[in-house]
């Protein structure tokens, strides 16, 4: 009964977001898709799972494992944590230690894990900061790049 209650509500929040984010202007062209595009994929992809756990709730409470649903809500904490500190960490160390939390919460043993976190951090930055021209957050390396 809650999972149907749940997905009803979260049906209608997702219908609610899609009008919004169907109003979505640039003022200038940066993309040929514009702005719209992306959150209303996302809500149409929630709003089809919301739909399906309305229709058939039963396969979601006879499938609910514990330990995959804390390993899914560290995952989501995780995500949080990223978005939370990557403007004051900077880029490549939040993309480092995101690497490392999921890796390790993923059954990854810890140093390969935090050494492809780094490596990650350290490549992505590169491909989006010099091929890409696309500028990120350096944080706490700021004080170590020459204006």
């Amino acid at each position: 009964m809650y999972v149907r209650l749940f997905s009803a509500i979260w049906l209608l929040f997702c219908a609610w977001l899609a009008v919004l984010a169907w109003g979505f202007q640039a003022p200038f062209a940066y993309d040929p898709v514009g702005p719209r595009a992306y959150p209303l994929l996302l809500l149409a992809l929630m709003g089809a799972g919301s739909l399906w756990l309305l229709i058939k709730p039963g396969v979601l409470t006879q499938q609910l494992h514990v330990p995959s649903a804390l390993r899914a809500t560290l995952c989501v904490l995780a995500l949080l944590a990223y978005a939370l500190l990557f403007e004051p960490l900077g880029f490549i160390l939040s993309t480092a230690l995101v690497g490392f939390a999921l890796g390790v919460l993923f059954t990854g043993r810890p140093m390969p894990c935090a050494i492809s976190g780094v490596l990650m951090g350290l490549l992505l930055y590169g491909l989006f900061d010099y091929l890409l021209d696309v500028p990120l957050p350096l944080g706490l390396f700021e004080a170590f790049v020459e204006s």
